[in-house]
């Protein structure tokens, strides 16, 4: 049982997140993203480099990206451009397209890594039967970073999810047809993600009748 506000002892207390700074984490930039990616080659890390470029055109959670297996992105011994994953948090399939950086960096950790068709893409150290942990997926996202000169402090694992969608377009259409990449059906579900928040209510109706419009012009082509 937790201490009361009205014991002289949680005077004292501390916050648990004290010193800390809380709130979304920020997404990386193109020059930083190259920068991890030439950290990550100099030093051969190739499993890094495979998941962190697997992290960035995938958008997934952590839960989910550590969980993929080979046959999830590998079709007749080549890597799929698009892919399908089934999220843990929301129960629906989420479809995501890897560019040929993420293609060359996950073609190459699979020559070297081996293993069955269905085993995990980014096994274990202790246990190549199990997938990396999330802590371990967050505490190397933390060596990326600090690699080059970035604070940890301010980017974590939710930066790499952030950051693809980061440089989309700010008009409502785009927004709304970009939204079937992040599993959600709800138009105002991924304002943080995107780094847009919606300013007032004719934002949203000018997207709605956009949305409507997006969909009446595929029925008819």
């Amino acid at each position: 049982m937790g201490l009361s506000e009205f014991d002289p002892a949680a005077r004292d207390r501390v916050s648990c997140n004290a010193g800390r700074k809380v709130g979304a984490k920020r997404a990386l930039k193109p020059r930083q993203i190259w920068a991890i990616r030439f950290f990550l080659d100099q030093h051969g890390r190739v499993q890094d480099r495979a998941l962190f470029d697997l992290a960035i055109d995938s958008k997934l959670r952590g839960c989910d990206l550590v969980k993929i297996r080979i046959s999830d992105i590998v079709c007749d011994r080549k890597i799929r451009t698009r892919a399908t994953v089934v999220q843990q948090k929301t129960g629906r399939p989420v479809q995501f397209e890897l560019m040929d950086e993420a293609c060359a960096s996950l073609l190459k950790w699979l020559e070297l890594r081996g293993g069955l068709f269905r085993g995990f893409r980014f096994p274990s150290r202790t246990d190549h039967a199990a997938h990396i942990s999330t802590r371990q997926y967050g505490r190397l996202v933390d060596k990326w970073v600090t690699g080059i000169g970035l604070p940890s402090e301010d980017y974590g694992t939710h930066s790499l999810r952030r950051t693809r969608h980061r440089s989309s377009s700010r008009r409502p259409e785009i927004f709304v047809r970009s939204r079937s990449y992040w599993g959600t059906q709800r138009l105002k579900a991924r304002p943080d993600i995107s780094g847009w928040m919606w300013r007032t209510r004719s934002h949203c109706r000018r997207a709605r009748k956009s949305e409507v419009a997006w969909r009446l012009a595929d029925t008819r082509s």
